[in-house]
This record gives structure tokens, sequence and C-alpha cells, in this order.
């Protein structure tokens, strides 16, 4: 890694690689320290074994606050409740710390929860878009999720992204909350995206222990103002416009996704 980063030269590094599901986390709390925590490690020193000059971002998570009152700033003290989160503080301190130590231009994006159409299945917001268009082909008829009362601040990934690339054209590195100041709960994701579909949700889903945490993060709630400031950073896209893009997404991915079948049907068809 040291000699790609050497011989490649970045001008801009932008580390978002982990293990970043919390509740995998709680499975897999070895694999997760080691990759989103010490993984973090081993980029910062290449980068300073190198030699070269480079921006460096981290992508920091806003479930490092844990269970920290709402709402949450720089200043917040981190009360880390899982695995993930753990390592993601352990990553933020040695941002800090080689960024002080060793004068690197090295950031930490606290980033709230971003989401979009190209977020992972497994993620509950893309769960809930992506069964629910399922649901509405008559594909499937249930929907199991654990914790409905979790609150969180949901925002836009594209939006997102454009407040890391603002904290790297800043003359000093700094460490910034990026969030819409919004909070709302994954019950009201989940009537919100099946009203929008023109469902009634509580006819088709489910509540599954597996899916609850160990430990539970009840409220996340960001206050970006220093961001707003310093970065002259908005966010674009709110709540329910963000529930409509990855609703209609997901719909249009399986309408496709038929009419493929169809073409392809057909020509079978034909060879017979």
């Amino acid at each position: 890694m040291t000699n790609l980063i050497y011989n490649i030269q970045p001008d801009e590094i932008y580390h978002l690689a982990a293990q970043s599901h919390v509740r995998v986390s709680f499975d897999m709390p070895e694999f997760t320290g080691d990759v989103t925590g010490i993984g973090t490690t081993r980029l910062l020193e290449s980068i300073r074994r190198s030699g070269i000059k480079t921006k460096f971002y981290q992508a920091s998570s806003s479930e490092m606050f844990g269970d920290a009152p709402p709402p949450q700033n720089e200043e917040t003290p981190f009360r880390p409740r899982s695995p993930y989160s753990a390592a993601k503080v352990y990553a933020y301190w040695m941002v800090k710390n080689y960024r002080e130590g060793y004068g690197m231009f090295a950031v930490n994006g606290i980033l709230f929860n971003h989401e979009s159409p190209r977020r992972g299945e497994t993620f509950v917001t893309r769960k809930i878009t992506r069964a629910l268009a399922r649901i509405k082909y008559g594909l499937e008829d249930k929907l199991y999720l654990g914790n409905l009362e979790a609150k969180r601040d949901w925002g836009y990934a594209p939006d997102f992204v454009e407040a890391m690339w603002l904290m790297l054209q800043q003359d000093k590195p700094d460490d910034y909350v990026i969030a819409t100041g919004e909070t709302h709960s994954v019950k009201e994701f989940l009537e919100e995206a099946f009203k929008y579909a023109g469902l009634d949700w509580k006819k088709y889903v489910e509540i599954d222990k597996r899916y609850f945490r160990p430990l539970e993060v009840e409220s996340l709630q960001g206050d970006a103002s220093k961001a707003r400031k310093k970065l002259k950073w908005e966010p674009k896209v709110k709540f329910k416009e963000l529930v409509k893009i990855m609703v209609d997404a997901d719909m249009k991915n399986l309408e496709e996704m038929k009419q493929c079948q169809d073409v392809i049907r057909k020509l079978s068809n034909n060879k017979k």
C-alpha cells in the first residue's frame, strides 16, 4: 500500500472502506476492529512512510455518539454502543494523532446516515424500499424488521459527498459533523415509503427479534452548524424527497428486470 501511494501520488484520498454494518459488527467484532479501525491506521501509516503530500478524508460515523443526548456536534463526547462504532472512534483518534503529530492534512467527516438508491440491501432504508417494490409487484408478501422506534438523521448521499469534497478544499484540516438536523424513526420511513406506493405497511411488516442489536442507539440527530458556517454547506434533499427517490429507483429496477426477463422468455420461445 505504501508503494501504491508513493507511485500514484494522489492529491486526495477518500477513505470510505470499512465493515460498516452495525448489526454485523456484533457477530464479527474482531474482523470489524481489524478492517474498520486498524485498516485506517495502515492507510495513515502508508501515507506517512511514502512521504507524499496528500489530503486525507476519513469517513467517521454518527454511531460514535451512541447514546449521547441529541443533538450531537463536534464537541459531543463519544459513547459508542457497538464494535463498529468503537472501531470508528479508534480510527477517528488515529486521524487526529497523525494530523497533529506528523502535520498531515487529515480530516474526520462525522457523517450522519446518508442514503441513496445505491445503499446496501441489508441496511434498513434500502431493505424497506426494495421489499416494497417486490411487494408491489407481487413477488413478496412480508417484510421483517427489528426496532422501528430507532430515530436517525437521514440525508441524501450525493449531498454528503459534496461535504466530503469541501472538507479537503479548505486551507486547514479540521473535523466536521454533516447532518440535516432532522430526526425520523424507522417507522416514519416505513410509513412514508408505503404511503407513497399506495399501500398500508401494517399489512406487510412483521417484527423479527433477530434484527435487534444487543445494544441499541435510540436517537441520533446532528448539528451541522460548523459545516454550514465554514464549508458553506447545506443539505438540498429533505426526508420525504429522499424516500421518494429510493422508492422510485427500486420500482424502476424491478420493472427493468421484468422487461429483461420478458425479452429473454420471448427469445427462448422463438428458438423452440
